[in-house]
C-alpha cells in the first residue's frame, strides 16, 4: 500500500476531517496542503495535515478568504511538523483582525436595529439620534457605528 507510518491516505483524510475528497484536491492545488506520491501515483498526507484543515475550514466559516489563510500557512515551517508555539505565532498574526471581524458582528447583532447615523432617518429614533442628519457632516457611512478614523465602534464608543 505504500504508507508510511502516521500517514494517511485521501481517504481517510477526508474521513477524519470531514471535508470533500475533491475539496482537499482544491486545498492541494492552491497550496494550503501538500502530500507526497506514491510509486502508484496515490496521494499520501502527514498527519499534522487535519491541522491545516480544520484551520482552513474555520477560517472559511467565518469568511476568511482563501488567500489570507494561505498566507498565514505559508508562517508554519515545511521541513517538520509544527509545534505549539508555531500555532500560537501564526494564531497572533491575525488577531487584530479577528478582533475586528468580532466587533463588525456585534455591530450586526446589537447595534443595527437602533439608529445608525446613516442618514436614512427612517426610523423613529433616527431625529432623536442624528437630527436632519446631523452626522454627515462627520462622514460617509454609519457614523455611529464608524469612528473618526474609520474603526468600527458601538454607539456611544465612537471617538
Amino acid at each position: 500500500m505504500d504508507i508510511e507510518p502516521g500517514e494517511l491516505t485521501v481517504g481517510q483524510l477526508a474521513q477524519r476531517s470531514g471535508v470533500a475528497i475533491s475539496a482537499l484536491h482544491f486545498y492541494e492545488r492552491q497550496n494550503l496542503i501538500v502530500s507526497r506520491r506514491t510509486s502508484g501515483n496515490q496521494r499520501r498526507y502527514k498527519r499534522d495535515t487535519l491541522r491545516r484543515v480544520a484551520l482552513i475550514r474555520i477560517a472559511q466559516r467565518v469568511g476568511i478568504p482563501l488567500a489570507e489563510v494561505a498566507a498565514i500557512l505559508a508562517l508554519l515551517p515545511e521541513n517538520r511538523t509544527p509545534t505549539r508555539q508555531d500555532w500560537e505565532r501564526i494564531s497572533k498574526c491575525w488577531q487584530a483582525e479577528l478582533d475586528k471581524r468580532i466587533l463588525h458582528l456585534e455591530q450586526l447583532r446589537d447595534d443595527f436595529r437602533d439608529c445608525v447615523g446613516c442618514g436614512c432617518l427612517s426610523l423613529d429614533r433616527c431625529s432623536l439620534a442624528n437630527p436632519y442628519d446631523a452626522l454627515s457632516a462627520k462622514g460617509p457611512g454609519p457614523r455611529r457605528l464608524v469612528g473618526s478614523g474609520g474603526e468600527p465602534c458601538h454607539p456611544g464608543k465612537c471617538a
